[in-house]
Protein backbone atom coordinates (compact mmCIF):
# COMPACT_ATOMS: atom_id res chain seq x y z
CA UNK A 1 0.00 0.00 0.00
CA UNK A 2 0.75 3.59 -0.73
CA UNK A 3 2.86 5.60 2.08
CA UNK A 4 -0.23 8.11 3.27
CA UNK A 5 1.36 11.46 1.80
CA UNK A 6 0.09 13.24 5.04
CA UNK A 7 2.16 11.02 7.57
CA UNK A 8 3.93 14.00 9.30
CA UNK A 9 1.13 15.54 9.38
CA UNK A 10 -1.30 12.79 11.30
CA UNK A 11 1.69 12.22 13.38
CA UNK A 12 1.59 15.60 15.03
CA UNK A 13 -1.93 15.56 15.15
CA UNK A 14 -1.24 11.96 17.65
CA UNK A 15 1.13 13.74 19.71
CA UNK A 16 -1.14 16.84 19.88
CA UNK A 17 -4.33 14.75 21.34
CA UNK A 18 -2.67 12.09 23.06
CA UNK A 19 -1.49 13.48 26.13
CA UNK A 20 -2.17 12.11 29.49
CA UNK A 21 -4.11 13.81 32.17
CA UNK A 22 -5.15 13.44 36.14
CA UNK A 23 -8.78 13.35 36.69
CA UNK A 24 -11.76 14.98 34.57
CA UNK A 25 -10.06 17.39 32.02
CA UNK A 26 -12.19 20.48 32.77
CA UNK A 27 -11.63 20.73 36.46
CA UNK A 28 -7.85 20.11 35.89
CA UNK A 29 -7.78 22.69 33.65
CA UNK A 30 -9.35 25.62 35.91
CA UNK A 31 -6.85 24.35 38.49
CA UNK A 32 -4.01 24.47 35.97
CA UNK A 33 -4.45 28.24 35.68
CA UNK A 34 -4.79 28.06 39.21
CA UNK A 35 -0.92 26.97 39.84
CA UNK A 36 -0.23 29.42 37.21
CA UNK A 37 -1.29 32.32 38.91
CA UNK A 38 -0.08 31.58 42.49
CA UNK A 39 3.48 30.88 40.56
CA UNK A 40 3.43 34.36 38.80
CA UNK A 41 1.96 35.92 42.07
CA UNK A 42 3.73 34.40 44.67
CA UNK A 43 1.64 33.58 47.17
CA UNK A 44 -1.88 32.28 47.55
CA UNK A 45 -4.48 35.44 46.63
CA UNK A 46 -7.09 36.55 48.96
CA UNK A 47 -9.85 36.74 46.32
CA UNK A 48 -10.59 34.46 43.33
CA UNK A 49 -12.84 35.07 40.59
CA UNK A 50 -13.55 32.57 37.68
CA UNK A 51 -15.81 33.53 34.40
CA UNK A 52 -16.18 30.10 32.93
CA UNK A 53 -18.07 29.22 29.38
CA UNK A 54 -21.84 27.14 29.81
CA UNK A 55 -19.89 23.99 28.73
CA UNK A 56 -16.93 24.27 31.63
CA UNK A 57 -19.48 25.05 34.34
CA UNK A 58 -21.21 22.03 32.93
CA UNK A 59 -18.33 19.49 33.05
CA UNK A 60 -17.11 20.69 36.53
CA UNK A 61 -19.94 20.81 38.33
CA UNK A 62 -20.88 16.89 39.46
CA UNK A 63 -17.40 15.19 38.58
CA UNK A 64 -14.61 14.76 41.62
CA UNK A 65 -11.54 16.60 41.68
CA UNK A 66 -9.23 13.42 42.23
CA UNK A 67 -6.54 13.78 44.98
CA UNK A 68 -8.91 16.01 47.05
CA UNK A 69 -10.64 13.80 49.10
CA UNK A 70 -13.85 13.84 47.03
CA UNK A 71 -14.36 17.72 46.15
CA UNK A 72 -16.57 18.51 43.46
CA UNK A 73 -16.51 22.27 41.49
CA UNK A 74 -14.89 24.94 40.25
CA UNK A 75 -13.97 26.13 43.70
CA UNK A 76 -12.08 23.11 44.60
CA UNK A 77 -10.73 23.05 41.45
CA UNK A 78 -8.89 26.22 41.52
CA UNK A 79 -8.18 26.04 45.00
CA UNK A 80 -6.49 22.74 44.65
CA UNK A 81 -3.83 24.38 41.55
CA UNK A 82 -3.58 27.38 43.75
CA UNK A 83 -2.13 25.22 46.68
CA UNK A 84 -0.35 22.30 46.22
CA UNK A 85 -0.73 22.55 41.69
CA UNK A 86 2.26 22.73 39.63
CA UNK A 87 1.80 23.93 36.20
CA UNK A 88 4.33 22.30 34.76
CA UNK A 89 2.74 19.00 34.90
CA UNK A 90 0.22 20.48 32.81
CA UNK A 91 -3.39 18.36 32.90
CA UNK A 92 -1.34 16.69 35.60
CA UNK A 93 -1.22 19.84 37.62
CA UNK A 94 -2.54 18.21 41.19
CA UNK A 95 -0.69 14.74 40.98
CA UNK A 96 1.60 16.24 44.17
CA UNK A 97 -1.60 17.13 45.95
CA UNK A 98 -0.96 15.95 49.96
CA UNK A 99 -2.70 16.40 53.25
CA UNK A 100 -0.82 19.50 53.65
CA UNK A 101 -2.27 20.88 51.20
CA UNK A 102 -5.75 19.93 51.46
CA UNK A 103 -5.50 21.38 54.57
CA UNK A 104 -5.64 24.68 53.25
CA UNK A 105 -7.89 24.23 50.47
CA UNK A 106 -10.60 23.23 52.93
CA UNK A 107 -9.95 26.38 54.78
CA UNK A 108 -10.14 28.51 51.87
CA UNK A 109 -13.45 26.72 50.80
CA UNK A 110 -14.61 27.50 54.09
CA UNK A 111 -13.99 31.07 53.30
CA UNK A 112 -15.42 31.50 50.27
CA UNK A 113 -13.03 33.67 48.59
CA UNK A 114 -13.49 31.87 44.81
CA UNK A 115 -16.68 33.57 42.86
CA UNK A 116 -17.84 31.84 39.74
CA UNK A 117 -19.48 33.26 36.64
CA UNK A 118 -20.77 32.11 33.03
CA UNK A 119 -18.46 34.09 31.00
CA UNK A 120 -20.55 35.30 27.84
CA UNK A 121 -18.39 33.81 24.85
CA UNK A 122 -18.96 32.03 21.03
CA UNK A 123 -16.71 29.25 22.63
CA UNK A 124 -17.10 26.34 24.39
CA UNK A 125 -14.03 25.98 26.35
CA UNK A 126 -13.27 29.62 27.47
CA UNK A 127 -12.46 30.98 30.74
CA UNK A 128 -11.06 33.60 32.70
CA UNK A 129 -9.82 33.54 35.93
CA UNK A 130 -8.83 36.93 37.93
CA UNK A 131 -6.79 36.93 41.56
CA UNK A 132 -5.60 39.36 44.16
CA UNK A 133 -3.19 39.36 46.67
CA UNK A 134 -2.22 42.54 49.07
CA UNK A 135 -0.07 43.91 46.26
CA UNK A 136 -0.79 42.71 43.19
CA UNK A 137 -3.76 41.28 40.71
CA UNK A 138 -3.40 38.86 38.07
CA UNK A 139 -5.34 37.78 35.48
CA UNK A 140 -5.21 34.94 32.78
CA UNK A 141 -7.15 33.61 29.90
CA UNK A 142 -7.59 30.28 28.28
CA UNK A 143 -9.00 29.15 25.46
CA UNK A 144 -10.00 26.39 23.10
CA UNK A 145 -7.24 23.75 24.23
CA UNK A 146 -7.49 22.94 27.99
CA UNK A 147 -3.60 24.81 29.07
CA UNK A 148 -4.05 27.22 25.83
CA UNK A 149 -3.26 30.55 27.80
CA UNK A 150 -3.88 33.08 25.27
CA UNK A 151 -3.01 35.99 27.65
CA UNK A 152 -1.92 36.98 30.98
CA UNK A 153 -2.02 40.31 32.54
CA UNK A 154 -0.04 41.34 35.90
CA UNK A 155 -1.18 44.59 37.83
CA UNK A 156 -2.54 45.59 34.54
CA UNK A 157 0.41 45.07 32.28
CA UNK A 158 0.22 42.27 29.48
CA UNK A 159 3.24 39.63 30.50
CA UNK A 160 2.05 37.16 27.57
CA UNK A 161 0.04 37.20 25.04
CA UNK A 162 -0.35 34.59 22.53
CA UNK A 163 -0.42 35.59 18.98
CA UNK A 164 -4.02 35.06 17.05
CA UNK A 165 -5.32 34.49 20.65
CA UNK A 166 -8.77 35.61 19.08
CA UNK A 167 -8.66 33.26 16.32
CA UNK A 168 -12.06 31.11 15.95
CA UNK A 169 -11.33 27.08 16.16
CA UNK A 170 -12.47 23.97 17.76
CA UNK A 171 -9.33 23.88 20.25
CA UNK A 172 -6.63 22.56 17.76
CA UNK A 173 -3.42 24.12 16.69
CA UNK A 174 -2.94 20.92 14.11
CA UNK A 175 -4.59 20.86 10.73
CA UNK A 176 -6.59 18.36 10.66
CA UNK A 177 -8.39 19.02 6.97
CA UNK A 178 -6.54 16.26 5.65
CA UNK A 179 -8.30 13.62 7.57
CA UNK A 180 -10.54 10.89 6.00
CA UNK A 181 -11.54 7.19 6.70
CA UNK A 182 -9.38 6.53 3.45
CA UNK A 183 -6.32 8.18 5.11
CA UNK A 184 -6.32 7.31 8.34
CA UNK A 185 -6.79 3.72 7.38
CA UNK A 186 -3.80 3.98 4.71
CA UNK A 187 -1.73 5.99 7.18
CA UNK A 188 -2.44 3.29 9.84
CA UNK A 189 -1.33 0.30 7.88
CA UNK A 190 1.93 1.88 6.42
CA UNK A 191 3.24 4.76 9.18
CA UNK A 192 6.98 2.91 10.63
CA UNK A 193 5.34 1.77 14.06
CA UNK A 194 8.13 2.78 15.85
CA UNK A 195 7.10 6.60 15.21
CA UNK A 196 3.84 6.02 17.68
CA UNK A 197 5.09 3.22 19.83
CA UNK A 198 5.54 5.64 22.81
CA UNK A 199 2.37 7.15 22.77
CA UNK A 200 0.51 3.82 22.00
CA UNK A 201 2.49 1.82 24.44
CA UNK A 202 1.88 4.50 27.26
CA UNK A 203 -1.88 4.40 26.33
CA UNK A 204 -2.58 0.31 26.69
CA UNK A 205 -0.27 1.00 29.98
CA UNK A 206 -2.91 3.96 32.02
CA UNK A 207 -5.91 3.22 30.44
CA UNK A 208 -6.39 -0.40 31.13
CA UNK A 209 -4.56 0.36 34.48
CA UNK A 210 -7.36 2.18 35.79
CA UNK A 211 -9.89 0.09 34.07
CA UNK A 212 -8.47 -2.75 36.70
CA UNK A 213 -8.62 -0.44 39.44
CA UNK A 214 -12.26 0.61 38.14
CA UNK A 215 -13.07 -3.28 38.57
CA UNK A 216 -11.59 -3.47 41.79
CA UNK A 217 -13.16 -0.60 43.47
CA UNK A 218 -16.50 0.36 44.52
CA UNK A 219 -16.53 3.53 42.32
CA UNK A 220 -20.34 4.87 41.42
CA UNK A 221 -22.76 2.52 41.37
CA UNK A 222 -19.93 -0.51 40.06
CA UNK A 223 -21.37 -0.75 36.59
CA UNK A 224 -18.46 -2.60 35.39
CA UNK A 225 -18.83 -5.36 38.43
CA UNK A 226 -22.84 -5.72 37.49
CA UNK A 227 -22.35 -6.20 33.74
CA UNK A 228 -19.87 -9.33 34.39
CA UNK A 229 -22.01 -10.67 37.24
CA UNK A 230 -24.70 -11.20 34.63
CA UNK A 231 -22.81 -12.05 31.34
CA UNK A 232 -18.94 -12.84 30.46
CA UNK A 233 -18.56 -12.86 26.91
CA UNK A 234 -16.14 -11.05 25.45
CA UNK A 235 -18.36 -8.02 24.46
CA UNK A 236 -19.72 -7.59 28.02
CA UNK A 237 -15.69 -7.56 29.05
CA UNK A 238 -15.16 -4.99 26.70
CA UNK A 239 -17.97 -3.67 28.22
CA UNK A 240 -17.09 -3.75 31.94
CA UNK A 241 -13.84 -2.49 31.59
CA UNK A 242 -13.66 0.29 29.44
CA UNK A 243 -17.41 1.52 31.85
CA UNK A 244 -15.23 0.64 35.02
CA UNK A 245 -12.16 3.40 33.78
CA UNK A 246 -14.54 5.57 33.00
CA UNK A 247 -16.67 5.32 36.31
CA UNK A 248 -13.38 5.59 38.31
CA UNK A 249 -12.01 8.29 36.65
CA UNK A 250 -15.07 10.63 37.28
CA UNK A 251 -15.10 9.66 40.73
CA UNK A 252 -11.89 11.14 41.98
CA UNK A 253 -9.67 8.28 41.01
CA UNK A 254 -5.89 9.55 41.12
CA UNK A 255 -4.83 7.42 37.98
CA UNK A 256 -3.87 9.24 35.45
CA UNK A 257 -5.41 8.16 31.50
CA UNK A 258 -4.11 9.47 28.14
CA UNK A 259 -6.37 11.47 26.46
CA UNK A 260 -7.75 11.88 23.25
CA UNK A 261 -9.29 15.67 22.03
CA UNK A 262 -9.07 16.42 25.51
CA UNK A 263 -11.20 14.23 27.44
CA UNK A 264 -10.08 11.17 29.19
CA UNK A 265 -13.44 9.02 28.74
CA UNK A 266 -12.79 9.66 24.30
CA UNK A 267 -9.29 8.26 24.97
CA UNK A 268 -10.55 5.32 27.62
CA UNK A 269 -13.79 4.65 25.28
CA UNK A 270 -11.07 4.48 21.76
CA UNK A 271 -8.39 2.69 23.16
CA UNK A 272 -9.53 -0.04 26.51
CA UNK A 273 -12.40 -1.86 23.72
CA UNK A 274 -9.64 -2.40 21.27
CA UNK A 275 -7.40 -3.82 23.21
CA UNK A 276 -9.88 -6.54 24.68
CA UNK A 277 -10.65 -7.47 21.08
CA UNK A 278 -7.36 -7.47 19.92
CA UNK A 279 -5.81 -10.04 22.94
CA UNK A 280 -9.33 -12.08 22.29
CA UNK A 281 -8.39 -12.22 18.48
CA UNK A 282 -4.54 -12.91 19.70
CA UNK A 283 -3.52 -10.60 17.57
CA UNK A 284 0.45 -10.03 17.10
CA UNK A 285 1.28 -6.50 18.89
CA UNK A 286 2.18 -4.30 16.01
CA UNK A 287 -1.58 -5.14 14.70
CA UNK A 288 -2.32 -4.24 17.98
CA UNK A 289 -0.45 -0.99 18.09
CA UNK A 290 -1.89 -0.46 14.05
CA UNK A 291 -5.41 -0.90 15.51
CA UNK A 292 -5.41 1.93 18.31
CA UNK A 293 -3.65 4.36 15.95
CA UNK A 294 -6.34 3.85 13.51
CA UNK A 295 -9.14 3.65 16.49
CA UNK A 296 -7.39 7.12 17.79
CA UNK A 297 -7.38 9.10 14.88
CA UNK A 298 -11.28 8.19 13.63
CA UNK A 299 -12.17 9.40 16.94
CA UNK A 300 -10.14 12.56 17.05
CA UNK A 301 -11.82 13.08 13.00
CA UNK A 302 -15.00 13.07 14.59
CA UNK A 303 -14.77 15.24 17.28
CA UNK A 304 -12.99 17.82 14.83
CA UNK A 305 -16.21 18.05 13.25
CA UNK A 306 -18.07 18.32 16.78
CA UNK A 307 -15.68 20.29 18.63
CA UNK A 308 -13.60 20.19 22.33
CA UNK A 309 -17.20 20.46 24.15
CA UNK A 310 -20.92 20.16 23.10
CA UNK A 311 -24.19 18.74 24.14
CA UNK A 312 -23.03 15.50 21.95
CA UNK A 313 -21.85 13.33 24.27
CA UNK A 314 -18.08 13.26 22.91
CA UNK A 315 -17.92 9.14 24.08
CA UNK A 316 -19.83 8.23 21.98
CA UNK A 317 -17.67 9.00 19.02
CA UNK A 318 -14.95 7.24 20.52
CA UNK A 319 -16.90 3.88 20.88
CA UNK A 320 -18.00 3.84 17.43
CA UNK A 321 -14.27 4.49 16.54
CA UNK A 322 -13.75 1.31 18.37
CA UNK A 323 -16.66 -0.42 16.92
CA UNK A 324 -14.80 0.06 13.30
CA UNK A 325 -11.47 -0.75 14.46
CA UNK A 326 -13.37 -4.24 16.12
CA UNK A 327 -14.09 -4.72 12.10
CA UNK A 328 -10.43 -3.83 11.10
CA UNK A 329 -9.56 -6.64 13.63
CA UNK A 330 -11.59 -9.15 12.02
CA UNK A 331 -10.20 -8.56 8.99
CA UNK A 332 -13.19 -6.35 7.34
CA UNK A 333 -11.92 -4.14 4.56
CA UNK A 334 -12.52 -0.64 4.28
CA UNK A 335 -16.04 -0.76 2.91
CA UNK A 336 -17.24 -2.61 6.51
CA UNK A 337 -15.13 -0.21 8.40
CA UNK A 338 -16.65 2.86 6.69
CA UNK A 339 -20.30 0.67 7.03
CA UNK A 340 -19.57 0.48 10.78
CA UNK A 341 -19.30 3.61 11.44
CA UNK A 342 -22.46 4.47 9.37
CA UNK A 343 -24.28 1.67 11.52
CA UNK A 344 -23.39 2.98 14.87
CA UNK A 345 -23.91 6.93 14.15
CA UNK A 346 -27.46 5.90 12.51
CA UNK A 347 -28.11 4.39 16.32
CA UNK A 348 -26.78 6.57 19.19
CA UNK A 349 -25.97 10.06 17.84
CA UNK A 350 -28.43 11.25 19.77
CA UNK A 351 -26.79 10.90 22.96
CA UNK A 352 -26.53 14.29 25.13
CA UNK A 353 -23.49 15.56 27.46
CA UNK A 354 -24.96 16.52 30.48
CA UNK A 355 -21.80 17.11 32.26
CA UNK A 356 -18.85 14.98 33.40
CA UNK A 357 -19.83 12.52 36.22
CA UNK A 358 -19.99 8.71 37.27
CA UNK A 359 -22.96 8.08 34.81
CA UNK A 360 -20.62 8.83 31.64
CA UNK A 361 -19.46 5.08 32.22
CA UNK A 362 -23.20 4.29 31.03
CA UNK A 363 -23.65 6.26 28.37
CA UNK A 364 -20.11 4.88 26.96
CA UNK A 365 -21.96 1.04 27.67
CA UNK A 366 -23.99 1.77 25.60
CA UNK A 367 -22.42 3.27 22.82
CA UNK A 368 -20.36 0.06 22.31
CA UNK A 369 -23.99 -1.61 22.25
CA UNK A 370 -24.45 -0.06 19.41
CA UNK A 371 -20.63 -0.05 18.14
CA UNK A 372 -20.95 -3.94 18.52
CA UNK A 373 -24.50 -4.00 17.11
CA UNK A 374 -22.58 -1.88 13.78
CA UNK A 375 -19.62 -4.26 13.99
CA UNK A 376 -21.96 -7.51 13.16
CA UNK A 377 -23.87 -6.08 10.64
CA UNK A 378 -21.08 -4.36 8.88
CA UNK A 379 -19.36 -7.90 9.19
CA UNK A 380 -22.63 -9.31 7.80
CA UNK A 381 -22.21 -6.45 4.96
CA UNK A 382 -25.54 -4.91 6.32
CA UNK A 383 -26.05 -1.18 6.27
CA UNK A 384 -28.70 1.45 6.66
CA UNK A 385 -29.65 3.71 3.83
CA UNK A 386 -27.85 6.63 3.10
CA UNK A 387 -30.61 9.82 3.30
CA UNK A 388 -32.59 7.87 5.86
CA UNK A 389 -32.38 10.32 8.82
CA UNK A 390 -29.03 12.23 9.12
CA UNK A 391 -27.31 9.40 7.19
CA UNK A 392 -25.54 10.46 4.20
CA UNK A 393 -24.56 8.36 1.30
CA UNK A 394 -20.78 8.47 2.44
CA UNK A 395 -19.34 7.37 6.12
CA UNK A 396 -17.32 11.16 5.39
CA UNK A 397 -20.10 13.02 5.06
CA UNK A 398 -21.92 11.37 8.05
CA UNK A 399 -19.24 12.09 10.01
CA UNK A 400 -19.58 16.17 8.54
CA UNK A 401 -23.28 15.71 9.51
CA UNK A 402 -23.22 14.83 12.76
CA UNK A 403 -20.35 17.09 13.37
CA UNK A 404 -22.83 19.95 12.14
CA UNK A 405 -25.68 18.64 14.00
CA UNK A 406 -23.47 18.73 17.59
CA UNK A 407 -21.40 22.35 16.99
CA UNK A 408 -24.35 23.95 15.20
CA UNK A 409 -28.33 22.43 16.19
CA UNK A 410 -27.30 21.47 19.78
CA UNK A 411 -26.44 25.41 20.51
CA UNK A 412 -29.93 26.00 22.01
CA UNK A 413 -29.84 22.10 23.94
CA UNK A 414 -26.47 22.96 25.67
CA UNK A 415 -27.94 26.18 26.74
CA UNK A 416 -31.34 23.96 28.57
CA UNK A 417 -29.25 21.35 30.16
CA UNK A 418 -27.01 23.99 31.64
CA UNK A 419 -30.48 25.48 33.27
CA UNK A 420 -31.76 22.79 34.17
CA UNK A 421 -28.39 21.53 35.77
CA UNK A 422 -28.32 25.03 37.68
CA UNK A 423 -31.44 24.81 39.27
CA UNK A 424 -32.15 24.45 42.92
Amino acid sequence: MEICKFEDEYLDILKEELVPAKGCTEPIAIAFAGAKAREILGEIPEEIQIEASGNLIKNIRCVTVPNTNNLVGIEASVLAGVVGGDSDLELEVISNLRAKHLKIVNELLLKNIVKVSILQTSLNLHFILKAKTKTDDIYIEIKNLHTNIVKIIKNNKVIFEKENSNKEYFGVETNRSNLTIENILRFTETVDIEKVKPLIEKQIKYNMAIAKKGLETDFGVSIGQTILKHDTSIFSKIKAYTASASEARMSGCSLPVITNSGSGNQGIATSIPVVLFGKHLKVTKEKLYRALILSNLLTIYQKSFIGRLSAFCGAISATVSSGATFTYLSGGDIKQIKMTITNALANVSGVVCDGAKPSCASKIATGLDAAILGHFLAMENHQYNPLSGIIKNSADETILAVGKMASEGMKDTDKVILALMLEE
